[in-house]
C-alpha cells in the first residue's frame, strides 16, 4: 500500500494562538506531530502551511514543507491545494494528519490508509471509538457516527445518534451509553484524490451548514466514507493551556522530547 501524509499547519487558532509552535519538552508542536506521522508507512510526509513561522520551524527539523494560500476555509481545501500543485494522481491516497495532535499514533494513521486502500467503493476513510459514558454521548461536542452493515458512514451529527427509545424515554445513565453502536468521531482522514478535487467545487452543503461537520458535505453528495473503530485510542488534541500542559507531562514521561 501507498500513501501520503499532509499536515495542514495554521498559525491561528481562537483558542491557543501560535499553538503549533508551542514548545513541548524542546520541541516545537508541529515537530512531534510530524515525527509520529513518520512513525507510520506512509511514504512520504508533508507540512501545509501559508505562515513563514511554521515553515522555518518545520525546515529547522528538515520537513518537507509546501507553503499554500492564506484564504482557504478548511483543511481539506488546503489539502487540496497541495495534492494539485504536488500533481498527485486521482486514485493516490492521503492522510490528513491534524498539526495538533502530538501523541497521534501511527498505527491508526496505517489503520486508516489501509482501511481506504481495501474498500474502493469509499471515497474517504476515518475511525471511531465506543461512547462509554452518557455525558459524552449527550455532548454535543462529541460528535457521533452512525454506519451500515459494511462499515459505511450514514450519517454524523452532534445530536444522539442513534436514539433508544425505549430506554431514553426513562432518563439516561452510563450503562446505556456503552453499546458498539454508539461511536464517537475521530477527526482523522484518508482521501483519495479524485474526492478532494471534487469535495473543493462541490461549496457547503445544507447539512453540513447546520451541523458545522465538514464531512456531511461528502456524504450529501453521494460518495461513501467508511468507518472503523480505531485499532489505538489517540489522545485528545490540544485547544487549552491545561491541554498543553498535559500533553508536556506525558511526552516528557515517554522521553519523546529533547534529551537534556
Amino acid at each position: 500500500m501507498s500513501y501520503s501524509v499532509i499536515i495542514p499547519a495554521r498559525y491561528g487558532s481562537s483558542r491557543l494562538p501560535g499553538k503549533l509552535l508551542a514548545n513541548i519538552v524542546g520541541k516545537p508542536m508541529i515537530q512531534h506531530v510530524y515525527e509520529q506521522a513518520c512513525k507510520s508507512r506512509a511514504d512520504k510526509v508533508i507540512i501545509a502551511t501559508d505562515d513563514e513561522r511554521i515553515r522555518s520551524a518545520a525546515l529547522g527539523f528538515d520537513a518537507d514543507v509546501v507553503m499554500t494560500r492564506e484564504d482557504h476555509p478548511t483543511g481539506t481545501d488546503r489539502l487540496q491545494e497541495v495534492v494539485a500543485r504536488l500533481k498527485f494522481s486521482p486514485d493516490d491516497i492521503v492522510v490528513n494528519v491534524q498539526g495538533d495532535e502530538p501523541l497521534i499514533p501511527a498505527a491508526i494513521i496505517d489503520q486508516v490508509a489501509g482501511n481506504l486502500a481495501a474498500h474502493t467503493e469509499a471515497s474517504v476513510a476515518t475511525l471511531s471509538h465506543r461512547i462509554r459514558v452518557a455525558d459524552d454521548l449527550f455532548n454535543p461536542a462529541v460528535v457521533k457516527v452512525v454506519a451500515d452493515g459494511r462499515g459505511m458512514a450514514r450519517y454524523f451529527s452532534r445530536a444522539v445518534i442513534p436514539w433508544d427509545r425505549d430506554r431514553f424515554a426513562d432518563g439516561f445513565s452510563d450503562h446505556m451509553a456503552d453499546s458498539p453502536l454508539y461511536q464517537r468521531h475521530i477527526g482523522i482522514y484518508a482521501y483519495r484524490v479524485d474526492l478532494l478535487n471534487a469535495f473543493v467545487g462541490w461549496g457547503v452543503s445544507p447539512l453540513e451548514d447546520l451541523e458545522k461537520l465538514e464531512q456531511l458535505r461528502v456524504l450529501w453528495n453521494g460518495r461513501a466514507i467508511h468507518v472503523a473503530e480505531a485499532a489505538e485510542l489517540p489522545p485528545a488534541g490540544i485547544d487549552t493551556e491545561a491541554d498543553l500542559e498535559r500533553v508536556r507531562q506525558i511526552v516528557a514521561d515517554r522521553g519523546l522530547g529533547v534529551s537534556a
